[in-house]
């Protein structure tokens, strides 16, 4: 259309397009690509069968929906992006309030097949505990996380960046990624978003590449999996991904009763107000429409498009809520950038004779331990052992003898339109000393 035409040549001198790494991935010609690359990897893909007795339950942790603040997103759509992509659980995260409990009040049970579990975002944390919390979330840090896991609760510390010198005792994890810590990075992008016109010249990229225009600002979590390794020394913590999922950025123009166009964010609340009459780019929008009538539309983050792209996989024996508490607790996870491929079937394990240990598993070192692990696309392997990588290797399987002691966990990329992007990032097993042979009489 000559309208987008035109805004097209206007925001090229106001945005700062091309000057930095996600916005140099928001052209077509670079999504084409990428795609292309993800397309074909697609089909490439083999359906494994897991070994051993569990099962791979596809989960999103750190979702809202319309009981926090900066969401309006209602259950039944979430539910339904949830199922489009894959999602068995979804572990909700609202910003408490004093208008509700998210204990008592969230979203609960099993809805059109997915798991729902309430929980909040709040002091730091992932929260999922087994009472309501009203009136009892004062305390130190130390203090909240005995509370909730002291009873049988699931804690997990979020935004990692922002506290980077926590250490809590009793704790079950950490996200080892948060989509919106990588998004914030990107301050070319972030600056771009603050300019209307950007979402013109945009909308047409995120509708025809919804997950790689998502993914542009897809970066390794370095300082994240730096501090998570520290932290795994120091006593077993669950690494679990943070989807950050509000459905809450984007554009929308709406016709006033005044013949004015409205721009509103993504939750509504006002932007910018123009005139639509003369106005050679918003006249042609507003002809034959009524006050009310939506005119443009771009939101960018869309549940289907977030919670796809990033997924925490459980392995469990039954999709139940203590399954879920039972995976997170001792480990048995690993974190899926699915929007490249479907990850299930992934397996990374230590292995002696016929023993299986699975994630999160703690054993001594003994002769004839070895890890093995498999994948459903040939990929890039490192094995990382206390924080360092000890090995890699390419393929789709993996197999290494364990001879010294250590936290190792492995991570896979993909070659993705010669970019290597990380697909999998599994927790860890733990490798303690040799037990000293028992004294004889």
């Amino acid at each position: 259309m000559r309208w987008i035409a035109m805004l097209l040549s206007m925001v090229l001198l106001t945005s700062p397009v091309g000057a930095g790494d996600a916005l140099k991935r928001l052209t077509p010609e670079r999504l084409e690509a990428v795609t292309e690359a993800v397309v074909k990897l697609r089909t490439q893909r083999k359906g494994l069968k897991r070994p051993g007795p569990l099962a791979d339950y596809r989960a999103n942790l750190h979702v809202h929906s319309k009981f926090s603040h900066d969401s309006r997103g209602q259950i039944e759509d979430i539910v339904a992006a949830a199922k489009k992509v894959g999602t068995q659980v979804l572990m909700f995260s609202e910003h408490p309030a004093e208008h509700y409990d998210f204990f008592n009040d969230g979203h609960r049970g099993l809805k059109d097949g997915v798991l729902l579990i309430p929980g909040a975002e709040m002091r730091g944390f992932l929260c999922y505990p087994t009472q309501s919390l009203k009136g009892l979330d004062g305390g130190s840090n130390q203090e909240f996380t005995d509370l909730v896991c002291g009873r049988d609760g699931r804690l997990f510390i979020c935004h990692l960046e922002e506290r980077m010198d926590w250490t809590l005792s009793g704790i079950t994890g950490t996200e080892i990624y948060n989509t919106h810590a990588d998004f914030k990075e990107e301050t070319e992008l972030l600056n771009a978003l603050k300019n209307p016109l950007w979402f013109f010249r945009s909308a047409d990229l995120y509708r025809q590449y919804p997950a790689a225009a998502f993914a542009a600002f897809q970066d390794y979590p370095t300082d994240y999996l730096r501090r998570y390794d520290e932290l795994c020394q120091l006593a077993p913590h669950t690494g679990v991904a943070g989807n950050d999922a509000h459905q809450n950025v984007g554009l929308r123009l709406r016709l006033g009763d005044d013949g004015k166009v409205k721009i509103m964010d993504a939750l509504d609340k006002p932007v910018l107000e123009l005139v639509a009459k003369g106005n050679p780019l918003l006249e042609p929008l507003a002809e034959g429409k009524k006050p009310g009538d939506v005119l443009f539309e771009a939101v960018i983050d869309r549940y289907e498009t977030s919670l796809g792209y990033v997924g925490t996989h459980l392995l469990m024996p039954e999709l139940s809520e203590k399954a879920v508490w039972d995976a997170l607790g001792t480990g048995r996870v690993y974190v899926a950038f699915d929007w490249l491929c479907d990850a299930t079937g992934f397996d990374f394990v230590a292995v002696k004779g016929n023993e299986r240990f699975e994630m999160g598993s703690k054993l001594p070192l003994t002769d004839g331990l070895a890890f093995r692990g498999q994948t459903p696309l040939s990929g890039r392997w490192r094995l990382i052992r206390n924080g360092k990588v000890a090995a890699e290797t390419m393929g789709d399987t993996f197999a290494f003898p364990v001879t010294e002691p250590g936290v190792y966990r492995v991570e896979v990329s993909l070659d993705i339109a010669g970019e290597q992007k990380t697909w999998i990032l599994s927790n860890p097993i733990y490798v303690t000393p040799k037990r000293p042979p028992p004294n004889n009489p």
